[in-house]
C-alpha cells in the first residue's frame, strides 16, 4: 500500500512540476536569445533587463503593433527607430532589427539619464516627459512618475527580471 501511494504521489508531483513549467514558459517566454545577447553585448546592456522589457512590451510577439503605432518586440515607434539608424529601409517586425534598435535606444537613455529606472520611465513615457519631471522634482533619478501605467510598466520589468536571470 505504501509503495502504491508513493508512486501515485511521485506521478502527481511530476505532473504538477510539468504544469508549472508549462505556465512558467507561457508567462515568461524566452525567444530570440541569440538576438538579445548580440545586441546587449554591442551596447553593454543587461540581457536580463532586455528580456524582461520584451516580455512587458510585447510578450515576445514580434507582430505586435500598439494603439500608438509602436511596433514589434520592443515596441519602437518608427520615428524613434529611424533616428537610430542610417538605413532608410528597415523592418521593425524583424526580431534582430527591432531588438538591436530597441537596445541601442535603451543604452542611449541609460547613458543620458545615468540610471536604469529613469531610462525605463523614458522608454515608456518619453524622453521629454522624463526631462520635465526631473526638472520639476529637482532630482536626477525618478522613483515614480505621474503616469500610473508607466509606474506599473517599470515595476513589472523589475519584478519580471528575476524570472529571466539565469535563463539568458
Amino acid at each position: 500500500m505504501v509503495k502504491k501511494f508513493t508512486i501515485v504521489a511521485i506521478i502527481a508531483l511530476v505532473g504538477l512540476i510539468g504544469l508549472w513549467l508549462m505556465f512558467y514558459n507561457v508567462w515568461f517566454p524566452l525567444q530570440y536569445r541569440t538576438e538579445i545577447l548580440s545586441a546587449t553585448k554591442i551596447y553593454q546592456v543587461d540581457p536580463v533587463l532586455v528580456a524582461a522589457m520584451i516580455n512587458a512590451e510585447s510578450s515576445f510577439d514580434n507582430t505586435k503593433v500598439s494603439h500608438k503605432q509602436a511596433v514589434g518586440l520592443m515596441q519602437l515607434l518608427p520615428s524613434t527607430a529611424a533616428s537610430l539608424t542610417d538605413e532608410e529601409d528597415f523592418d521593425l517586425f524583424d526580431p534582430a532589427t527591432n531588438i538591436t534598435l530597441g537596445v541601442k535606444y535603451l543604452a542611449y537613455l541609460i547613458n543620458r539619464f545615468g540610471d536604469v529606472d529613469t531610462a525605463l520611465f523614458a522608454y515608456n513615457a518619453g524622453e521629454g516627459n522624463v526631462t520635465r519631471w526631473l526638472s520639476e522634482q529637482k532630482t536626477d533619478k525618478l522613483k515614480s512618475c505621474p503616469y500610473k501605467a508607466t509606474n506599473a510598466y517599470v515595476a513589472k520589468i523589475k519584478r519580471t527580471m528575476k524570472y529571466y536571470r539565469g535563463r539568458i
